[in-house]
């Protein structure tokens, strides 16, 4: 059941700040979605390909769509016609065939590189080292990346309640991102996005400088 008196007060206190919101809508009834959605909700994450293209023929074509689970290579072309912003790219290959599947679809679509900061190797990512070369190879061949767009960073913190792990992993993830920003992406005003954090420890990764959050629970309920 949607919680439209704390979607309210979350999407206030975002605004207030100037960070976007992007509602977990995974594993969320339809008739969930719509009711976010008619509340003013425009952007809805989902994790998993199926599920998201289901719910995307289903709901109102203006919704903006971000995919921010594993992403597969051989499932880009089923999101590709429509997805908004791709939040896990882990490696160089990915990106290759969004740029591909995008191009076939006449489209650019924008794409996070996820980052690996928790302490948990469960959660997915690239390291510094993956991710300079990553950038790298995507500057040096830019010519051949038309269809895509990287505009920021994402990654998720460590699960636990240590609130200074949590602080210092999402202060690493933007001290990565004004370095990038500063050497890959200097001048390019749409590379402005650090998407981390979530229901849990939202409000710590705002203090220290997420401009997009990821939030489900806190206006759905627990599943």
């Amino acid at each position: 059941m949607v919680n439209l008196d704390q979607y309210s007060e979350i999407k206030f206190s975002l605004d207030e700040r100037n960070v976007s919101l992007v509602a977990v809508s995974k594993f969320k009834e339809i008739a969930d979605i719509a009711a976010l959605y008619e509340a003013g909700q425009v952007d809805f994450g989902e994790n998993y390909v199926q599920e998201l293209v289901n719910k995307q023929a289903a709901l109102p074509s203006d919704i903006r769509w971000h995919f921010i689970g594993h992403l597969q290579r051989n499932k880009v072309k089923y999101i590709a016609p429509f997805v908004t912003l791709i939040h896990g790219v882990d490696r160089y290959d990915l990106l290759q065939e969004i740029n591909k599947q995008a191009q076939k679809n006449n489209r650019k679509i924008s794409c996070l590189l996820q980052i690996h900061i928790a302490a948990e190797d469960t959660k997915f990512g690239m390291d510094e080292k993956e991710a300079v070369e990553c950038l790298a190879f995507y500057t040096a061949n830019k010519h051949n990346f038309n269809h895509v767009a990287i505009t920021g960073l994402m990654g998720m913190a460590t699960f636990t309640d240590d609130e200074e792990q949590v602080r210092s992993e999402f202060r690493k993830l933007k001290s990565l991102f004004d370095i990038f920003k500063s050497s890959y992406f200097l001048g390019d005003e749409n590379f402005k996005t650090l998407s981390m954090g979530m229901t849990d420890d939202y409000q710590i990764a705002i203090e220290e400088g997420s401009t997009m959050v990821r939030i489900g629970r806190a206006l759905f309920g627990a599943r």
